[in-house]
């Protein structure tokens, strides 16, 4: 099923990647070339029952001992132990562990280590070692997310991964290189999460745009034939957001990502300057694309009616497949609290005349005081609308942070006390790059003129969907007028009515093909209903006219019931 994850799905994407990002010249060579003949098979063990997205938190504990040259790999609490990492419960026999680090009776903070937790030939857990099956999940079930604790479990020390930091022989702790280092990786994963996040979308909306355009329902007009669902404006008022949307978030990961790999020589040069605002957008994006993601797919579910709930319409196998996103990799309202602490030290300098790189460089702009959005919906009046909005709620986000140290709240209470209005800002930000970005996008299109007028379409309901949604904010300090917001809803009506004749030609563009899709109602032939009474009929409970449960169950319950009333 193309749905399904891959039993060894963590190997390649975050075990080998851990061991050629984080390891020596010389533990790579050892390590990589036994992973990649898979004659070892590896995961990812971060998360722990007690702690998850707060790593700095985790409790396995990882002690050397000078004498043996080892480290002692230890599981000291019920809430140490190691849950969720995917392939771990039954498939692999080795895990990248994160531990907090200790040497000479000092911690030293979270560092990576190579430990094998099964037997090369039996399978069979190792000595100290207690490993699982977490259970039945909402999702992924082809996935054997684990538990895993350790009972003093001893390493040798060149299994601590040494790129940038290492533990000598006689236990000297070195650090040797800049830990900001480890934030290039969560740029590409999270990166790799947007992106995957708009394909989840793009797919729902493919399944829900096609099914709308083959299903037709009641009466428009007295005596006509039934009108094609996708006609109703409430339909498309649904969907078509959501298209836009895909669009948006897909752009703004291959943006992301295309950043990081210019950027890659520069940081592995020792030059971090754009790796903050980088590392802070990334997890801005990473948690709003998977909000949206996550709702919209229900949105589309809903928007197929009854059909939207059977497995055959595809669409409840990516709801449950893409959720998880929303809290794996870092739960998304910390994600959104990790980018406004990088805004509030922007807002900072910005207010101290200091020049911002990037993307923030919109917070040392004063900015217009009035909504310059006229009936063209120009995009470059809609990104000045949308930074006017986020460079607003930037600063009474800092300005409500400086109140509270003023009335004598330590810095990290005020932080708690004003964490509402922080995520608040982070999402206007989040979205102000997504909508720029978009725009940007549309320029490397310029040469297919109807093409370019297609995706400018979509920005613009992007946009003002988003100015809709959230129209008091647009409305404070009068920079948007009624009259103004009125016109907006105008305008997203003629917009939908645009984008109609091209809606199913948008979701053919993703190129989704019915083997990847498993939707009997998304079908690219748009054949409905044929195949969904072959579907109906190909279920296991059809393998017989009379189930044997009915003889087991159903008849003497009948005849029991009969003889009652006799």
């Amino acid at each position: 099923m193309p749905h399904e994850s891959s039993p060894i799905g963590l190997h390649t994407t975050m075990f080998i990647p851990a061991i050629a990002g984080q390891g020596s010249d010389k533990q790579r060579r050892k390590w990589l070339p036994l992973c990649e003949s898979y004659r070892i098979v590896g995961t990812y063990a971060q998360t722990e029952v007690g702690h998850g997205t707060f790593v700095r938190g985790l409790e396995t504990t990882a002690t050397y001992d000078p004498q043996t040259e080892q480290f002692i790999i230890n599981s000291p609490t019920l809430t140490s132990t190691k849950w969720w990492p995917g392939n771990l419960g039954k498939t692999t026999n080795h895990a990248v562990v994160l531990a907090q680090l200790y040497t000479g009776g000092k911690c030293h903070g979270i560092h990576a280590f190579i430990v094998q937790h099964r037997d090369m030939e039996t399978h069979q857990p190792l000595p100290g070692v207690e490993v699982g099956d977490i259970g039945p999940k909402f999702g992924y079930e082809a996935v054997d997310n684990g538990f895993l604790r350790y009972h003093n479990v001893r390493i040798p020390r060149d299994n601590m991964l040494m790129r940038y930091s290492e533990v000598t022989k006689d236990g000297r702790y070195i650090r040797k290189a800049n830990e900001k280092l480890t934030y290039g990786t969560m740029v590409f994963v999270r990166s790799a999460i947007v992106s995957t996040a708009a394909k989840n979308l793009g797919e729902a909306c493919t399944i829900a745009i096609r099914y709308s355009a083959v299903r037709r329902q009641s009466e428009m007009k007295p005596g006509e034939p039934e009108p094609q669902v996708l006609d109703y404006q409430t339909q498309q008022h649904k969907l078509f957001p959501l298209l836009a949307t895909s669009y948006a978030y897909w752009f703004a990961g291959r943006s992301m990502r295309e950043t990081y790999l210019d950027i890659q020589g520069q940081i592995m040069a020792g030059d971090f300057k754009r790796l903050p605002e980088l590392h802070a957008l990334s997890a801005g994006l990473k948690a709003m694309s998977t909000w949206a993601t996550n709702e919209g797919i229900e949105t589309c579910r809903l928007s197929c009616g009854g059909h939207g709930y059977s497995h055959a319409s595809g669409l409840p196998k990516i709801y449950v497949d893409a959720t998880p996103a929303c809290t794996y990799e870092g739960e998304n309202t910390v994600m959104m609290l990790q980018t406004a602490r990088y805004l509030m030290k922007a807002c900072g300098q910005a207010a101290q005349g200091n020049e911002l790189p990037g993307f923030v460089a919109y917070l040392n702009q004063k900015g217009v005081d009035r909504c310059m959005i006229g009936d063209d919906l120009s995009l470059v009046s809609l990104v000045s609308a949308y930074q006017h909005r986020a460079r607003r709620l930037i600063g009474k986000a800092a300005l409500q942070m400086k109140a509270h140290m003023e009335r004598g709240q330590p810095q990290e209470v005020a932080w708690n006390l004003a964490s509402v209005q922080l995520v608040h800002c982070a999402k206007a930000h989040v979205q102000c790059y997504v909508l720029k970005n978009f725009v940007d996008s549309i320029e490397q299109y310029g040469h297919h003129e109807d093409v370019a007028r297609v995706l400018t379409q979509l920005c613009q309901l992007f946009a003002v969907d988003g100015i809709l949604n959230n129209a008091g904010d647009f409305l404070q300090g009068g920079f948007m007028s009624y009259d103004q917001l009125d016109n907006m809803t105008a305008k997203l009506l003629d917009l939908l009515a645009a984008i109609r004749p091209n809606a199913v030609a948008l979701v053919d563009a993703f190129d989704f093909s019915d083997h990847l899709l498993q939707s009997v109602l998304g079908r690219y032939d748009g054949n409905v209903y044929e195949n969904m009474l072959e579907w109906a009929k190909s279920s296991p409970l059809n393998d017989t006219q009379v189930h044997d449960s009915y003889y087991q169950y159903m008849q003497p319950f009948l005849k029991e019931m009969h003889k009652s009333k006799l």
